[in-house]
């Protein structure tokens, strides 16, 4: 198998038959063997038996249902498991991403790069709750990681089988996969393609989800810079801590001696307790998902269920 089409999907209803018949014009010239396939993440719309309706009439569709809603990056995570195409393309199921964009994914591929990302130059998507929480993650994400891609949030991108091989699907990272493909020293690149306007449905984006993927992103940084040398990490929170703390009493002392100031004030003490609550809690939410990483792939648990799988 050339290539594998992963798409999640939740509540898209009205878009998949749309999706499919674009998908086969977009592909039906190539001279690649490929195959589809839905992840349906618990929708509750009926999508289940339009995906059924598709299975029945596609030859290289599969379509794999969850019991309940797990999120995209688990979905992703079940297509991938169950893809047979030596190349993956992931895209969403509602008609925002193009498939006329894959042949172009699949030349960058040839020539030699391990992903190709797509950037969505000029994206149909509210201003307040879409491009701008996006625009922050993103410019988030390079300042941490110096990884240089300005749309990590489009969904459509191509991989080498190879480099998701080794990634492990947790939280919101499918945001951050060519951050953890650089990790492993892939070669990417960055091709605008097209975006088009909602046509069905509601958006599943939401401020929340984008603070979620940023608490995704903290660990992932930690993992791939200080993994082998944490006492980099500690040390220098610790060192950055002591020197406030020395500049506090510097500034208490000078106060008290020339300006009849107290030794002690409210102030101080807020200022600390929030300081020390505020690390410790950055602290123990790294070293919990440390625990919950070694624990789930030492017993070697996925973090989903499936409930049924369709195919030929």
């Amino acid at each position: 198998m050339d290539f594998s089409i992963i798409i999640p999907v939740y509540n898209e209803k009205n878009s998949l038959k749309i999706l499919n018949e674009k998908i086969y014009s977009s592909l039906n010239n190539l001279r690649k063997y490929w195959e589809i396939i839905y992840v349906d993440d618990g929708s509750t719309d009926g999508s289940d038996q339009e995906l059924k309706d598709i299975f029945d009439k596609s030859e290289n569709v599969k379509v794999i249902s969850f019991n309940r809603n797990y999120g995209q990056t688990q979905a992703i995570a079940a297509g991938f498991d169950n893809a047979d195409g030596q190349k993956i393309i992931i895209m969403d199921a509602d008609l925002q991403n193009d498939p006329a964009d894959i042949p172009h994914l699949l030349k960058k591929l040839e020539e030699g790069y391990d992903l190709v990302s797509g950037w969505r130059i000029r994206r149909q998507d509210n201003l307040l709750l879409k491009k701008i929480p996006s625009l922050v993650v993103n410019k988030l994400s390079f300042w941490l990681s110096k990884v240089k891609i300005h749309d990590l949030g489009c969904t459509l991108k191509a991989y080498r089988r190879e480099i998701l091989e080794n990634i492990e699907f947790y939280g919101e990272i499918h945001r951050f996969l060519p951050i953890c493909a650089a990790m492993q020293g892939a070669k990417i690149v960055e091709i605008p393609v097209k975006h088009q306007k909602r046509k069905f449905g509601k958006s599943k984006y939401s401020i929340w989800r984008g603070v979620k993927a940023v608490l995704d992103l903290c660990p992932l940084i930690f993992t791939w810079r200080f993994i082998a040398k944490p006492i980099y990490f500690f040390g220098g929170i610790g060192l950055f801590l002591i020197g406030l703390s020395a500049i506090t009493a510097f500034f208490i002392i000078i106060r008290k001696l020339f300006w009849a100031g107290v030794w002690v004030s409210p102030l101080l003490f807020l200022f600390v307790i929030l300081l020390s609550i505020g690390v410790q809690l950055i602290l123990m939410g790294i070293m919990m998902e440390f625990i919950i990483r070694l624990y789930q792939g030492s017993c070697g648990q996925k973090r989903y269920k499936i409930k049924k799988i369709l195919k030929k």
